[in-house]
């Protein structure tokens, strides 16, 4: 779900787009855990001011929910001899479309909830 935002600058909604575009990059070859590192700190970079601040609180609570349904696939994986694996799936989905979708949002000046999504922080 996005909704607009009073206009931003370029620069504002370039960096806000990168906050959805990075940590899902940082998925490729990495620990799972690399990607919220990622979201963390692009946020905390720019959090003083409020269009940033929103999607890299958004961006940091996605992946958040990420790791933690992902590490109750594990045991669950284990459980059924692998068959719950397969799990992993539509978490990947979502994660490819949640990031793509944020960064759209977010290109076009628009403030973005990720569906499934956890409000941690």
């Amino acid at each position: 779900m996005s909704f607009d935002a009073p206009t931003k600058s370029q620069d504002d909604r370039t960096y806000a787009t990168f906050q959805h575009v990075v940590p899902l990059i940082a998925h490729v070859g990495t620990p799972f855990i690399a990607p919220l590192i990622a979201a963390i700190i692009m946020w905390q970079i720019k959090k003083e001011q409020p269009f940033l601040d929103d999607h890299g609180r958004e961006a940091t609570n996605f992946q958040l929910s990420l790791a933690l349904y992902a590490l109750l696939i594990v045991p669950l994986a284990l459980i059924t001899c692998g068959v719950g694996a397969i799990l992993a799936i539509p978490l990947v989905v979502l994660n490819i479309y949640g990031s793509i979708r944020g960064a759209m949002a977010a290109n076009k000046g628009q403030y973005f909830r990720y569906p499934m999504c956890l409000r941690l922080v």
